[in-house]
């Protein structure tokens, strides 16, 4: 079985099974290359639908030319990490994680900074700290904290130096289904108006007032859901430690 790092050609050969609808595992043992190789090279590129060769490599090299460098400690250096974790292991799960949220069509920076804000453990950060972190613009962390916000996915507070924190908790998802519940009932509404326009009798009509139930009955389960589930969100998992409760 060949080691070391993926060549082109077999990036190539990726980007064919993907487009080629291949599992994997399938792409794997064509390139005699373990699973794993195959999903952390794709997950960590842009995903199954968003994965080029081209790209992959350039960004691969340019890793592996910023980990030739470990005297130059600036902000992309992997940061010492608490509890002992494994800083390597820690910045390629924060990237996949980005990823999967980049695949259910969070634009690339939001999804950045909400992986951040998740894989902290005060579940907090500064605006600042952001910056620093991610390598952006201060307008670029306002912009995606203001899209984030709007979708119930991150809150703000003040703290006693009066900086703004920017916080996500065990709350935010559910939040941001119940946002979601009422944009997809605030499409339906829109949705049976075209009914009365178009006319409920005709072939246009009839589609919209299929859609319309359709929406109609989603929001109201996702709501649903949310508020059976939220409960699940101030349960303690059996075997959890005293003192690591959310409140």
């Amino acid at each position: 079985m060949p080691g070391g790092r993926l060549t082109q050609q077999e990036r190539q050969q990726i980007a064919l099974g993907l487009a080629d609808g291949l599992a994997y595992a399938e792409i794997a043992r064509r390139l005699d290359r373990p699973t794993s190789t195959v999903t952390r090279e794709v997950m960590r590129n842009g995903g199954p639908t968003a994965y080029r060769a081209d790209l992959a490599h350039r960004a691969t090299g340019q890793r592996a030319q910023r980990r030739r460098q470990p005297e130059a400690q600036g902000p992309n250096a992997a940061a010492p990490q608490p509890h002992g974790r494994d800083a390597e292991a820690v910045r390629a799960y924060e990237e996949v994680l980005t990823t999967v949220m980049m695949q259910s069509g969070m634009p690339r920076t939001m999804a950045r900074v909400l992986t951040c804000l998740y894989t902290t453990d005060d579940g907090s950060l500064t605006a600042a700290e952001l910056v620093e972190r991610l390598q952006v613009s201060p307008a670029t962390v306002s912009k995606s904290i203001a899209f984030l916000e709007s979708q119930g996915m991150v809150r703000r507070e003040r703290d006693e130096r009066r900086r703004e924190r920017y916080f996500v908790d065990d709350d935010i998802w559910y939040r941001s289904m119940m946002v979601s519940a009422r944009a997809t009932a605030e499409l339906v509404g829109t949705t049976r108006q075209g009914v009365g326009i178009l006319g409920a009798d005709t072939p246009a009509g009839a589609r919209l007032e299929n859609v319309a139930r359709f929406l109609d009955f989603i929001s109201e389960a996702i709501a649903r859901a949310a508020e059976q589930g939220r409960e699940v969100l101030h349960t303690k998992p059996e075997g959890a430690k005293p003192g690591l409760d959310s409140d």
